[in-house]
């Protein structure tokens, strides 16, 4: 009995990346594509305003994290979320804010720093521009 034990106690430790592992996150390459789904999820940037306003990636919204729990009703409506920071750590917060609401989110592979090592376009506002 004692060897089963440690396998428990295994698959018990291993289970929330279990749960994980049927969500991958999504490459840069093909999120264009997604985005142009009927489907398409809001492509969620949760850095901060002044991360956001040096660039982002297009179509993308801004909702830094440490705002994000107050903000759900803006995320309404939407089949799913695609989320990203700067390297990956906020972004996996900004993911168990949005599961815990029950919405199905992912995110992109890498963040930011990923998006713009591979050259991907961004956004980068100028001065008096809207976006």
């Amino acid at each position: 009995m004692r060897r089963f034990v440690p396998m428990f106690l295994l698959a018990a430790a291993l289970a929330p990346s279990l749960a994980l592992a049927g969500r991958p996150a999504v490459s840069p390459a093909v999120v264009a594509e997604i985005l142009e789904r009927p489907d398409a999820p809001l492509l969620l940037d949760v850095r901060t305003p002044e991360e956001f306003a040096k660039g982002h990636l297009p179509g993308a919204v801004l909702i830094p994290h440490d705002q994000l729990a107050s903000r759900l009703a803006e995320i309404e409506g939407k089949p799913w979320v695609l989320v990203y920071c700067r390297s990956g750590a906020r972004a996996k917060q900004a993911q168990a804010v949005l599961e815990q609401a029950g919405i199905e989110v992912r995110q992109v592979e890498g963040s930011w720093l990923r998006w713009e090592a591979e050259g991907r376009p961004a956004v980068v506002p100028t001065a008096g521009s809207a976006e």
